[in-house]
């Protein structure tokens, strides 16, 4: 038995994790391709118009997947460990799945209001005539990997910050700033221009030692950060991870920040003020940019080379 996973946004929230656990329990996976001009119209033209950016390209990935599997596999996502929730439309996306597409739907609900997300999983296996024992081995192999990769991140990182170039913070979802189609390759570009891109994903959450701090500071750059407590109480849990690393992110020396925000996306309307408030606070260049199927490469560059220019 074969199971498709779209590679777009509900996917990059645990990148590897999915095929890593679907695979240990003896199914094949196939994932999607990389976002493509074919996939993004495939999603636009089944997608309403009050729809984000970000979900029409899922419904692009699904569409692609349609007849190639047995079952895809879209979760419900409602709230994580935090009991903060995801995105309202995560909560919709398995019910529009089974309109969009005549291959059978594998899901499951996490919520983590209600049971833990290893009692989620336990129940996703049972759905597919798994035992206990195979369905714990799974699991505990897809935690290994999703945490290695999260190391090399941190690590990643750390070579990053210590870099001479003038080193510009991408903030986003993780499935638009790791799906170089949807964001226009902007991390290649910032490369092309002699700037270091950090992802904000890659912040570690706790900082790191001062003896590394001091290794990375060079005499010439001090670290003056304007201190500042979360006192809102952020409703999604996208909110609160962002805040969270850009405190983090606040300790080392950085050059400047820009924010990546899907067309229509509801949640970064509201987020946008605190983070670009936090940089401002910091004296941090901030330059904010919206994506869609509209989106223009050469204006998008324009942009990017203007906004370098001011921080050179």
């Amino acid at each position: 038995m074969t199971i498709g996973i779209p590679r777009a946004l509900i996917y990059w929230k645990r990148p590897y994790f999915w095929e890593s656990f679907f695979e240990n329990l003896g199914f094949e996976v196939l994932l999607s391709p990389k976002t493509n001009k074919e996939i993004v119209e495939m999603g636009v033209k089944v997608a309403d118009p009050e729809t984000c950016f970000s979900n029409k390209v899922y419904f692009g990935h699904l569409k692609w997947l349609e007849g190639k599997v047995d079952y895809i596999f879209v979760p419900r996502l409602k709230t994580n460990l935090e009991k903060l929730e995801y995105c309202p439309k995560f909560f919709g996306i398995p019910d529009l799945a089974k309109i969009l597409v005549k291959t059978k739907i594998l899901t499951e609900t996490f919520d983590e209001r209600r049971e833990k997300f290893g009692k989620t999983l336990e129940k996703l296996g049972k759905k597919l005539n798994k035992n206990k024992k195979e369905i714990k081995k799974a699991v505990q192999i897809a935690f290994s990997k999703e945490k290695e990769i999260k190391e090399k991140e941190e690590q990643d990182f750390l070579e990053k910050i210590k870099s001479e170039k003038r080193k510009i913070v991408l903030i986003s979802h993780p499935y638009n700033l790791y799906d170089d189609y949807v964001n226009l390759g902007i991390k290649d570009k910032l490369e092309k221009l002699g700037a270091e891109p950090i992802f904000i994903n890659e912040v570690p959450n706790k900082q790191l030692t001062t003896y590394n701090l001091q290794q990375i500071t060079t005499k010439k750059q001090k670290l003056s950060v304007v201190s500042c407590e979360l006192s809102v109480n952020f409703h999604w849990e996208f909110g609160k991870e962002i805040m969270e690393k850009i405190e983090e992110i606040l300790k080392y020396p950085i050059n400047g920040v820009i924010e990546i925000s899907s067309f229509a996306c509801g949640c970064d309307a509201v987020l946008k003020e605190f983070v670009e408030k936090r940089f401002k606070q910091n004296k941090v260049p901030f330059l904010y940019l919206i994506i869609d199927e509209q989106t223009g490469e050469a204006g998008f560059q324009t942009r990017l080379e203007a906004f370098l220019d001011t921080i050179k």
